[in-house]
């Protein structure tokens, strides 16, 4: 989940040559939150994705313990927390650990080019993802009323419909690709009609969203995009309130400034739009290569929620999540962490910790202990809508596409190439005769 910056040093010296991914020889890095010691690990490159990265995690526990030194940057430093019992630590203490980066020292010393690609991710915005204690409480309840208002009946209702639109839509090729077909356009259908969206400006938003995701050169004009888009609607939706997330934002009693409505409403697509795009996919993908798996399913024995649990654990959607920020000189998993340094949530290490999985390495069935969502004050405010909607849509298509299957050998899919989503490229499936309700492309109900 990546979001465009709002503001940034105008001055900075110039950053160090780029590296490799993965271990660096040489001494173990010191002060990997200041950029100074030797070269931590890259958490970065083209050589890391949702294959290489597993591997990568466990390299960094078994040389540098819970928590380790990374790059994210060329020469910017920053500890990655594998660790499960750590990451709980730093979500939880925020005396400790802040979320404003403002208290990131390299920032502040104008080490931080405004153009890096990483200012998208971290740079400070008037949002609830980036403040603390009473000031994120403030917001935070202004965007969990307004997610509680959505009725759950209806959003499942229109989940479904849309999910068979989608479906009729390809259906008489008896082949498709179900990630750019169908798992990251039900979530934009969705969050669309939740925000008060068009279409137009809702494909516009995507756009924009994976922009930031590639985190290169045209990351930070992607987020002025967003911005740009986001700001018109919030100008339409004072003209004309609605049923929608902006308009109960707009007017909730915590009377959030328009610059705050639109950093929250940020926040708000960016991890709603892709974090489900990849638990939807990545769920069909589990349900598709474990005959196992899915014969238990078709035979009552396990749900569809236990399957969007064991993709939880294991391929969590955000595979790492920016950040926080040390308030004071303290020790963290064995690391004498400086006040200012930058702390990265290793959501998906976290959750293969050793320490908390039992002895063969896998999570127990109905086990909702990961740590996909975060924890602490900030855990996700969104979460039970986005497993409501993975749950339509995977039980919807599970319905309508009885005999799906890969079209491709399961060795041949591939994830995307980020440190920070864990997605997939292609879900090539091929089907039979549909079983589709009449009228499915027709029905459009209010998700509100």
């Amino acid at each position: 989940m990546n979001f465009p910056q709002h503001s940034v040093p105008a001055q900075h010296s110039p950053a160090p040559a780029g590296l490799q991914p993965g271990l660096q020889a040489g001494p173990r890095p010191s002060a990997a939150g200041t950029g100074r010691g030797p070269a931590a690990p890259a958490l970065y490159g083209p050589d890391l994705d949702g294959d290489t990265l597993p591997a990568f995690y466990e390299e960094l526990r078994r040389e540098y313990g819970p928590v380790a030194p990374v790059t994210i940057a060329p020469g910017i430093g920053a500890w990655l927390v594998l660790g499960h019992r750590e990451l709980l630590r730093l979500t939880r203490e925020e005396q400790d650990f802040s979320h404003d980066p403002r208290r990131w020292t390299l920032l502040r010393e104008g080490r931080v080019p405004p153009e890096s690609p990483i200012m998208p991710m971290v740079g400070w915005r008037p949002a609830l993802l980036f403040t603390d204690g009473q000031q994120h409480r403030r917001m935070r309840t202004a965007v969990s009323d307004a997610i509680a208002g959505i009725n759950g009946h209806e959003l499942r209702r229109s989940v479904r419909a849309m999910a068979e639109g989608l479906i009729a839509s390809f259906a008489d090729r008896r082949e498709a690709d179900l990630v750019p077909h169908y798992a990251r356009k039900l979530p934009l259908q969705v969050i669309i009609g939740l925000l008060g969206l068009d279409d137009r400006t809702g494909q516009q938003l995507v756009q924009g969203i994976a922009g930031m995701v590639a985190t290169n050169a045209d990351s930070v004009n992607a987020g002025k995009r967003m911005d740009t888009l986001l700001t018109a609607l919030i100008k339409e939706k004072r003209r004309r309130p609605g049923e929608d997330i902006t308009s109960s934002l707009l007017n909730h009693p915590a009377e959030l400034t328009d610059e705050e409505v639109l950093h929250n409403l940020v926040v708000m697509f960016v991890a709603g739009q892709q974090t489900t795009v990849n638990w939807i996919a990545t769920t069909l993908r589990v349900l598709l290569c474990d005959p196992a798996f899915r014969s238990s399913l078709t035979r009552g024995h396990l749900t569809v929620d236990d399957a969007l649990d064991l993709v939880l654990w294991r391929h969590p959607p955000t595979q790492n999540f920016p950040a926080r920020y040390a308030t004071r000189d303290l020790v963290l998993g064995r690391q004498r962490i400086r006040a200012g340094d930058m702390l990265l949530l290793g959501l998906a290490a976290a959750n293969q910790d050793p320490e908390i999985l039992p002895a063969n390495g896998a999570p127990v069935i109905g086990n909702r202990s990961h740590l996909a969502f975060g924890a602490g004050p900030h855990t996700c405010p969104a979460q039970d809508p986005a497993r409501l909607i993975t749950r339509t849509a995977v039980d919807t298509i599970r319905h309508r596409l009885p005999d799906l299957e890969l079209a491709v050998p399961e060795s041949d899919l591939a994830w995307i190439r980020s440190p920070w989503s864990k997605g997939l490229a292609a879900l090539p499936v091929r089907f039979g005769e549909p079983l589709m309700p009449r009228g499915s492309q027709d029905q459009t109900p209010n998700t509100r």
